[in-house]
């Protein structure tokens, strides 16, 4: 059946019997999504919920004119726009494919039917749960935290972001200019 990477993520969340997979697997189709194109652009309403089999992702908000990243998706991730899915609102974010994707994808309404499975209900309860803890730390590490401990941070618990992800998009995440982060790696290779 198609999708079984999307299969083994929802395990890792919840058990999940045959019937179940079947009937989200009967809702699942499937996007191919070139590097520099976008899954969602601000203002759009976010229509599906989505799984990223392969690729990396970049979540952004326009600030004075220029894109600010928000946070990385790295494959296999599940995500959405959760804002403006939730209550069917614009978006006030862009997502980006920073590498070329294969995205599975699930309709507002495929999703709200699925939720008269058990196991679908309580994924995406926990899905959202994890979701909002990282956001949390997130938004704590930046208010708290130098953009250099940041990203010492990066590299060592996501070391492949810092391989995959250009330049522009980490300083952006880390809330620098591109100049100020090539500075912070320099100082960081020079240390013993």
């Amino acid at each position: 059946m198609k999708a079984g990477s999307f299969r083994k993520f929802i395990e890792n969340y919840v058990f999940l019997p045959e019937h179940d997979w079947t009937e989200i697997a009967k809702c699942l189709d499937s996007q191919y999504i070139k590097k520099g194109d976008f899954v969602l652009k601000e203002g759009q309403i976010c229509n599906h919920v989505y799984f990223l089999e392969e690729g990396l992702l970049r979540f952004a908000i326009l600030k004075h004119g220029e894109y600010a990243t928000k946070f990385f998706t790295v494959a296999p991730y599940a995500f959405t726009s959760q804002y403006s899915f939730a209550n069917r609102l614009p978006s006030r974010e862009s997502i980006e494919a920073l590498e070329p994707s294969i995205l599975w994808k699930i309709s507002y309404e495929q999703s709200e039917a699925l939720f008269k499975l058990e196991s679908w209900s309580t994924f995406v309860r926990k899905l959202i749960q994890e979701v909002q803890f990282f956001t949390e730390l997130i938004l704590e590490e930046a208010q708290n935290e130098t953009a250099e401990k940041r990203y010492l941070k990066l590299l060592e618990y996501r070391p492949e972001l810092v391989q995959r992800v250009p330049l522009k998009h980490l300083a952006s995440y880390l809330g620098v200019t591109p100049q100020s982060l090539s500075r912070i790696r320099t100082k960081i290779q020079k240390q013993p």
